[in-house]
């Protein structure tokens, strides 16, 4: 089940109210919310991915700590970054290991 998401309205909801609402309400409401045509699991991998290949590194992060939560496991991640960086670009690879890193390993 995926979790009822505020960001937009907690972030942008005084700025610029209707981006808030179809950030939390279509985006994350109606579009995440389809489970039964592709887990959110799935859906994590895939937007990390798109995340990655756009060097979005802030998002990226935001969207590690989903996908974790999601199930998505550190090898899964590391496999993701380490195919993507064929295709994505190498800088970019370093950038999603070293935010990767700290979603998925706690401090040491």
């Amino acid at each position: 089940m995926v979790e009822k998401q505020t960001a937009g309205r907690d972030n942008l909801g005084d700025f610029a109210p209707q981006f808030a609402a179809l950030n939390d309400d279509v985006l994350f409401g109606q579009v995440w919310s389809r489970e039964e045509q592709l887990p959110a699991r799935d859906r994590s991998l895939i937007t990390c991915a798109a995340l990655m290949a756009q060097g979005l590194f802030p998002q990226l992060e935001a969207h590690m700590k989903i996908a974790k939560k999601h199930g998505v496991t550190k090898t899964e991640m590391v496999e993701l970054i380490t195919q993507l960086a064929f295709y994505t670009g190498w800088p970019k690879a370093w950038s999603a290991f070293g935010i990767a890193r700290t979603v998925f390993e706690p401090a040491k």
